[in-house]
């Protein structure tokens, strides 16, 4: 049962932080089972630790053997110095999500002795509000009750996806990068009605307001995005006029093209932070 596993962070930055928040908001598990690490900043743990009631602990004083969980959130660079300290302190019961971007199963498996269960875990910025789109991918050795329990937590953030791994890099096109797409539209569609004219505080909060209705449509109604367009787009109507624009200005390429920039661009941190690792 979740509720009586102790979860603990390597890691205490903004990541951590929204995870945390989710949890014990959520109340899956009592604060006091939650711990958060990191290599030496004790005022941000004490921060964390008023903030939730968490504990907080620097890296050196981490108890291991009393994790369930384990989540690693530093910075990819240090993945190495962690699996080296991890790897003769771990048990097969112990699972570890990973919200390292760039850093596959098989490189943590290898980095780790034995068949340690571990999860890749591809959250977006959204999560620190509790509407994160979440993916995640599973090592050889991860069961479906680590599944059930990387869910609940990670549940606490958002939805949950699970991919292949292999398709982690188009998600992250999509809902890792996703969120600056639609603030980089926001910002065009608040500087056109300001430029006509219309207040900027009430446009800022119409244009906010009409892309959060335009998504609760979609997911209330459980229809496909061309449908929902078709619906609200009359013949020689202004939204038809609009779309009609938008196309002959390329805005669906230019949404394509953004997408898969971002794919390609995860695809080659992966390349590049592991031929890194490997060399160092």
């Amino acid at each position: 049962m979740l509720r009586d596993k102790v979860i603990g962070f390597i890691g205490a930055g903004s990541m951590a932080e929204a995870m945390v928040s989710g949890i014990v908001a959520s109340k899956i598990v009592p604060p006091d089972n939650v711990v958060v690490s990191n290599r030496s900043n004790q005022l941000r743990l004490i921060e964390l630790e008023d903030k939730y009631g968490v504990r907080g602990v620097t890296k050196d004083n981490l108890q291991l053997h009393e994790l369930d969980i384990i989540v690693i959130a530093m910075k990819p660079k240090d993945i190495d110095s962690a699996l080296s300290s991890l790897k003769n302190h771990l048990k097969p019961t112990q699972l570890l999500l990973s919200v390292l971007a760039g850093i596959s199963t098989s490189y943590m498996e290898e980095g780790l002795q034995g068949e340690q269960p571990v999860i890749r875990v591809m959250p977006n910025t959204s999560s620190m509000i509790g509407e994160s789109a979440t993916a995640i991918s599973t090592g050889n050795h991860v069961g479906p009750d680590h599944i059930m329990d990387a869910k609940a937590i990670l549940g606490t953030i958002g939805k949950v996806y699970t991919i292949e791994e292999e398709q982690m890099d188009v998600f992250t096109g999509v809902a890792g990068s996703g969120p600056a797409y639609f603030y980089y539209l926001m910002e065009h569609m608040e500087k056109t009605a300001n430029e006509a004219g219309l207040d900027v505080d009430v446009t800022r909060d119409v244009v906010a307001q009409t892309i959060l209705g335009a998504a609760k449509m979609m997911l209330t109604n459980n229809e496909e995005p061309e449908s929902l367009r078709k619906k609200v787009t009359s013949p020689n109507g202004t939204t038809a006029a609009g779309l009609e624009a938008l196309r002959e200005n390329g805005g669906g390429t230019a949404i394509s093209a953004a997408i898969k920039g971002a794919a390609r661009r995860s695809r080659e941190i992966s390349m590049e932070n592991e031929k890194v690792l490997v060399l160092s």
